[in-house]
């Protein structure tokens, strides 16, 4: 959580015209919904229209994802929090998660911005969910991400 390794953002970004997803889970609320505000931050400011959904966990975030894109979302901005615990669940959540979300990502042809946490504890969360002082701000990154790539894929259709 270095933060060293972070893009530099390029600039505002105009995300007019896209219609974007939030989807977000409900594990984890203070986490979640800083998340979520960073998100409607990064939409707002780019100008998206954007709508939430909510979804019991992470792990069904991909089926969620690519019904959105299926019904013509130009996006989908995924947010979950999984918090490491004393069994297997962690990796097996973390996994279906993250390897679903890139199928549906690949499948549609559409960009899935990544605000999966994947932590050894809530503290983790909470420096990450942008907050009143967090260190990041994942559901920002993970919408600019989303806006970004959409443009991205709407300039490589029409060259």
């Amino acid at each position: 959580m270095s933060g060293k390794g972070a893009p530099q953002v390029t600039g505002p970004v105009d995300g007019t015209g896209l219609d974007v997803v939030v989807i977000a889970g409900t594990w984890h609320e203070v986490i979640t919904d800083g998340l979520i505000a960073g998100s409607q931050r990064a939409l707002e400011g780019a100008g998206a229209s954007w709508r939430l959904v909510r979804v019991p966990g992470s792990f069904e975030l991909p089926v969620a994802a690519k019904a959105a894109l299926e019904a013509g979302a130009d996006a989908v901005v995924a947010l979950g929090v999984i918090i490491r615990g004393g069994t297997p669940h962690f990796e097996f959540v973390s996994s279906a998660a993250t390897d679903g979300l890139t199928r549906v990502a690949l499948d549609s042809g559409k960009p899935v911005g990544f605000g999966v946490l994947t932590l050894d504890d809530e503290a983790q969360g909470i420096a990450r969910a942008g907050l009143p002082g967090s260190i990041e701000d994942k559901g920002f990154e993970a919408a600019d991400a989303a806006i970004r790539t959409a443009l991205v894929l709407r300039e490589l259709r029409a060259s």
